[in-house]
């Protein structure tokens, strides 16, 4: 199964759908993955017309399914509501966006690592930020020199939620509860051999990104009050000094 959680995605589905299709079905006629593979997006409480592609893709191709929550949850727990749906039906699962940044031609070499070389997990980080803005670079590099030096997590620089898990790991990081998931730190902390593949940066293929520099902000504390006791470390010092 492919989870790919989809908020205000109108303009990417169609190419996105294009070459998922186009990859699955090269998967499949090599025998690699079975016929009755899926992809299965997670419309996150969307305002375009998003839900009504997704609809229009399952009615014409099995390929595809979806999952349409209520309202806006949040890229994390709308991941989390497709592992949570799929992962009693399959071997493998793999998360990744809608907007093409996670490259499916990855998809045979991650594959190949989990069946023939036996690892449990294949992530993917990029080794380069073309296109980004160089303040968004800047803070995000900050923010992974930060959190690798207060916590035990294994957080990569650059790591993208675009990972294959088998269904042992799945198990694993939805036994987790947290309420606010900081999912680049669980795939860490649950701690299954991973293999990773580092990748240049791709642009979006359409639209804007839904992550401004505020929701990163609020996304990378959240990370660091989950797998860090350092902030309460020092809320306490500041307690005891008062």
């Amino acid at each position: 199964y492919l989870v790919i959680p989809c908020y205000n995605e109108e303009e990417v589905l169609p190419e996105t759908t294009k070459r998922l299709k186009e990859k699955m079905g090269t998967l499949m006629k090599k025998k690699k993955i079975a016929k009755d593979s899926k992809v299965i997006f997670v419309n996150d409480g969307s305002k375009d017309r998003t839900w009504e592609l997704i609809t229009q893709y399952h009615q014409t191709d099995s390929l595809f399914g979806g999952i349409n929550l209520s309202r806006n949850r949040g890229h994390q727990n709308a991941l989390l509501a497709g592992l949570m749906t799929v992962y009693e039906d399959c071997d493998m699962v793999i998360s990744m966006d809608a907007d093409l940044q996670d490259p499916p031609a990855l998809l045979p070499k991650m594959y190949d690592a989990i069946v023939e070389e036996g690892y449990d997990s294949v992530a993917t980080r990029r080794v380069s930020r073309v296109g980004e803005p160089p303040i968004r670079s800047f803070f995000a590099r900050m923010f992974y020199k930060i959190i690798n030096k207060i916590s035990n997590a294994d957080i990569v620089d650059g790591a993208r939620d675009y990972r294959l898990m088998t269904r042992q790991m799945v198990d694993a990081i939805l036994s987790m509860g947290e309420y606010n998931r900081f999912s680049k730190g669980i795939f860490g902390w649950v701690g299954f051999q991973t293999k990773w593949l580092a990748y240049e940066n791709v642009e979006r293929v359409a639209g804007e990104t839904k992550w401004n520099f505020w929701k990163l902000f609020l996304y990378s504390l959240e990370g660091i009050v989950a797998f860090s006791t350092v902030p309460l470390t020092i809320a306490s010092l500041f307690g005891i000094l008062f």
